[in-house]
């Protein structure tokens, strides 16, 4: 015997993934947004509902650079992406 509608999920379970480059990161926004819908700072959620956090790995050192201008250029350019565009973390 089942519950009826059966479980559902919430922002309280996410997974990260880790791209190498734009291009896995493209390529993988895309799938998991195909179905599902964007969010915010590489936020998404796939068409069952579930979230993930799809990061290219070079996104770190433009937001923990030791030049406090470089860092918070990229800090506020993140804020204003959907999926991470790694050229625009920097001038």
């Amino acid at each position: 015997m089942g519950w009826p509608g059966g479980p559902t999920f919430n922002d309280s379970i996410s997974l990260s993934i880790s791209c190498d480059g734009q291009e896995e990161t493209d390529r993988l926004w895309d799938a998991i947004t195909h179905e599902g819908s964007a969010g915010q700072c590489g936020w998404c959620k796939d068409k069952f509902g579930v979230s993930w956090q799809v990061s290219p790995i070079q996104m770190r050192e433009h937001l923990e650079n030791p030049d406090p201008v470089k860092s918070a250029y990229a800090w506020n350019a993140m804020r204003s992406m959907t999926k991470i565009v790694i050229s625009d973390l920097h001038e």
